[in-house]
């Protein structure tokens, strides 16, 4: 559903990406898990069409973003949960999303029932939102076309302890229906909870990839990850 296929992204003559390569299947939740710096949102933008990379490609459902007819309904995302107008109310958001889509008003209604946004909060300015609600809204904006794969930058950022639970059984139900989630963070407690797979990436290399079960071996996710990002910092160093 989703490739990665020896993608490398050179800016100004430093490697952001080196020869990344993994997959996200259908039905499964992909945590690409990695310090800040460590590439992840640079990797997310070439895969969504924002930004190509100097060699290798990344593709969804076989094809490059940008080739996709009709994108928003193969794959939703979310890079930038801040990147909304702010005089707009989160209901104008989401139908102006519909209207683009050609799906009815009725949609925004199940959206902003399914991210858990109350009627008065989506008839509020998005300015006036928290993070956590900019993060549900930009959720929701994602899942309007009802995508087969869905591409997450850093969505827990903001949510509380209830809201980081709501959105790890969304993640689940998306996934049990068939989708395919990548979840991009640097959190890995809460990755560690949701994902059915595990890419570690640090300083643009992915360091290994597999299962918590397989990453781990004997030893918390958390070791594992502390020292392959500690062994490629003193590698490049």
């Amino acid at each position: 559903m989703i490739e990665l296929h020896h993608l490398s992204k050179i800016y100004k003559g430093v490697k952001a990406l080196d020869d990344v390569s993994f997959t996200v299947e259908a039905g499964t939740v992909t945590g690409f898990l990695g310090p800040n710096g460590a590439g992840k949102s640079t990797a997310l933008r070439i895969l969504t069409g924002l930004s190509r990379p100097t060699s290798g490609s990344a593709t969804v459902l076989g094809r490059p973003y940008a080739e996709l007819d009709r994108p928003g309904f193969h794959v939703g995302t979310l890079l930038d949960a801040g990147a909304q107008h702010p005089g707009r109310t989160g209901r104008e958001v989401l139908t102006l999303g519909a209207m683009m889509l050609g799906l009815p008003g009725s949609r925004v209604d199940e959206v902003l029932d399914l991210v858990g946004l109350t009627g008065k909060e989506g008839g509020r300015a998005v300015g006036g939102y928290s993070l956590g609600m900019k993060q549900r809204l930009g959720i929701g904006h994602a899942l309007l076309g009802r995508p087969r794969a869905v591409i997450l930058d850093e969505p827990a950022n903001g949510l509380d302890p209830q809201g980081a639970h709501w959105m790890r059984g969304l993640l689940r139900n998306l996934a049990e229906a068939g989708c395919a989630v990548l979840l991009s963070s640097h959190q890995l407690h809460e990755v560690e909870q949701v994902a059915d797979r595990i890419v570690l990436i640090g300083r643009g290399r992915v360091l290994a990839q597999g299962s918590v079960a397989e990453l781990s071996r004997g030893r918390t996710l958390e070791q594992t990850f502390i020292e392959l990002t500690s062994h490629a910092d003193r590698s490049l160093a």
